[in-house]
This record gives structure tokens, C-alpha cells and sequence, in this order.
């Protein structure tokens, strides 16, 4: 019997594509506003996270794994993060000039490995699954996003210097990771590939 594209854990993936203009517009919208204008924006980047989590493991559980799936899914990734470093680019300016970079490492990463797949998948028909420092990616990445998102407000909370120094922790962590994983996507990926052909 053939699995229905419009499935829960593609229906939660579809929800991460519609959220991601919410967060972008509520971190524009709102960088005024002390305090809330960093929390919604967070929450809904936080919620469309969790739909990552959740439309993953429900597939797997059930097996809900469909060709659907596999383009939503990680296109919703990407959408969620790109959405997020385009938009830190515009509001928090005090920290865009390294912030360019990272998102350069990790714009360039995730085009680069999704190609691979795509070639690998092409040619042989292998779905190459998330390594363990691909998750371990992901992870820094959601956790990274939220704290940048809420640097402002921890540093007023707790009367600290206003220095972005969490910020650019994350962005540090977040970096190493990606670098890694795509490194570790690169050498797994490189031998299923036939560059004479």
C-alpha cells in the first residue's frame, strides 16, 4: 500500500516552511520592543524546531518515510536556517560583521553536502541518512540561533555587559560543527562518487 505524502511527519515539515516568515517578520517587526521583540521571535523559532525533532521521529517510528519527505524535510531546514542568519544579518548589525562569515561557512556547507547527496542519491539510488556529527550540527545550530536571539535579553536580566559575548560563543560552536560535519558528509560521500563520469 503506498504511503501517503501528506502524512503527519510532512504535514509538521509543511508547518516549519509557514513558520519561518513568522519568525523573520516578528525578529523585523519587533526589534523596538525590549524584551518581547527578541521572545516571540524566539519562541516561534524555537516551535518550528521542535517540528524538526518531532517530524523525524515520528517517521521513523511508524515508517512514514516518503519521497515527499525526503524533499520537504531538509528543505525546511534550510529555509529555517537561512531565514535565520538573513535576518540577524539586518537586526543585530553590532554583531553582522563576523556574522557574515559564519553564515557564508554555513550557507556554503549545506548547499554543498545537499548536492552531494543529491548526486549520490542520483546515481545509485542510497538515501544518505544524517551522520552523528550532522545532528550534532543541527543541535548547535537550534541551541546557537536561540541564544544569539536572546542575548540582548539574558545580558539586561542579569545586568551584564552588553557585549555579544554569547553570541559569539554560539556562532564559534555553531561554526566547528558545521565545518566538521561537512567534512565528515565529504569524506563518506566522496567514495560513492565516479568523477570520470
Amino acid at each position: 500500500m503506498k504511503k501517503s505524502s501528506m502524512n503527519l511527519p510532512n504535514i509538521l515539515s509543511i508547518i516549519r516552511v509557514i513558520l519561518v516568515p513568522f519568525f523573520i517578520a516578528a525578529l523585523l517587526l519587533m526589534q523596538d520592543i525590549p524584551y518581547w521583540g527578541r521572545i516571540v521571535p524566539t519562541l516561534i523559532f524555537a516551535l518550528a524546531s521542535f517540528t524538526d525533532f518531532l517530524d523525524g521521529k515520528i517517521a521513523r517510528k511508524y515508517n512514514l518515510i516518503t519521497d515527499f519527505g525526503k524533499f520537504i524535510d531538509p528543505l525546511a531546514d534550510k529555509f529555517m536556517v537561512f531565514g535565520a542568519l538573513i535576518a540577524l544579518l539586518v537586526t543585530d548589525t553590532d554583531i553582522a560583521p563576523v556574522l557574515v562569515w559564519v553564515s557564508a561557512i554555513i550557507m556554503l556547507r549545506e548547499l554543498a553536502v545537499t548536492s552531494l547527496r543529491l548526486v549520490v542519491a542520483g546515481k545509485s539510488g542510497t538515501v544518505v541518512a544524517a551522520s552523528f556529527f550532522g545532528k550534532m550540527k543541527t543541535v548547535s545550530q537550534i541551541i546557537g540561533f536561540i541564544l544569539i536571539f536572546m542575548d540582548p535579553v539574558i545580558c539586561s536580566l542579569l545586568s551584564l555587559s552588553q557585549n555579544r559575548l554569547i553570541s559569539y560563543i554560539a556562532m564559534g560552536i555553531m561554526t566547528l560543527t558545521t565545518v566538521f560535519s561537512g567534512l565528515d558528509y565529504a569524506r563518506a560521500l566522496a567514495p560513492m562518487i565516479d568523477t570520470n563520469k
